[in-house]
Parts: structure tokens; C-alpha cells; sequence
């Protein structure tokens, strides 16, 4: 009974967590912005949902696989996300009208630093 019902939350919970995903790209006003709302609720609605049937099954080898989905989306997705703003960074992409600091433009350009 137990295990239903917690089943039931980590799979509703990592569910609504990927429509307030989905909803943040839609609604965001920068590519930046939108890659923020999808990497981090994205991975944490990817976690809930397998950690769900991970309870679900309860079985060894469903549990490691499980695992290793999980070490696999938090250890690539920040990654993923960091190379993909900084190429759009570096080819133009504009920020949002009210972007306050830009970080990268304040210590130079990144050709600079690399240099």
C-alpha cells in the first residue's frame, strides 16, 4: 500500500515538474532563461519519474538502472546547458531587453580570455 501511494507521488510530482518545464520554455523571454527553466525542473521531473518506478518495480536491477538515469541526467544536463548558452553566447544570440548584468561582456569578451 505504502509503496502505491509513494509511487503515485514521485510519478505525479516529476509529471507536473515536466509541465512547469515545458510551460517555462514556452513562457520565458530568452533563449538563456528557457534553457534554465528546462534544465533544471526538466531534471529533477526526469529524477522523480524514474525514482517512482524505481518504487514501483523494487527490484535490484530496476533500482541500478534507475540509478544510473539519474547520475546520467545530473551529471549531463548542467554540462549540456552550460555548452549550449555559451555557443549561443559566442555566436550573437541577444538577452532578454531587461537583463541587468551580463557577466561575460563586463570580464571581456570570451576569445580574451581564452587567449
Amino acid at each position: 500500500m505504502i509503496y502505491e501511494i509513494l509511487t503515485c507521488v514521485f510519478l505525479l510530482l516529476g509529471g507536473v515538474l515536466s509541465i512547469v518545464a515545458a510551460a517555462g520554455v514556452l513562457r520565458m523571454p530568452d533563449l538563456f532563461i528557457r534553457m534554465h527553466a528546462a534544465t533544471k525542473v526538466g531534471t529533477v521531473g526526469v529524477s522523480s519519474i524514474t525514482i517512482g518506478l524505481m518504487i514501483h518495480f523494487h527490484t535490484i536491477t530496476v533500482t541500478s538502472r534507475g540509478l544510473l538515469v539519474i547520475a546520467f541526467f545530473l551529471l549531463t544536463a548542467p554540462v549540456a546547458a552550460h555548452m549550449i548558452a555559451r555557443a549561443a553566447y559566442r555566436s550573437g544570440v541577444s538577452l532578454w531587453l531587461l537583463t541587468r548584468i551580463d557577466e561575460w561582456k563586463t570580464h571581456g569578451t570570451i576569445e580574451k580570455e581564452e587567449e
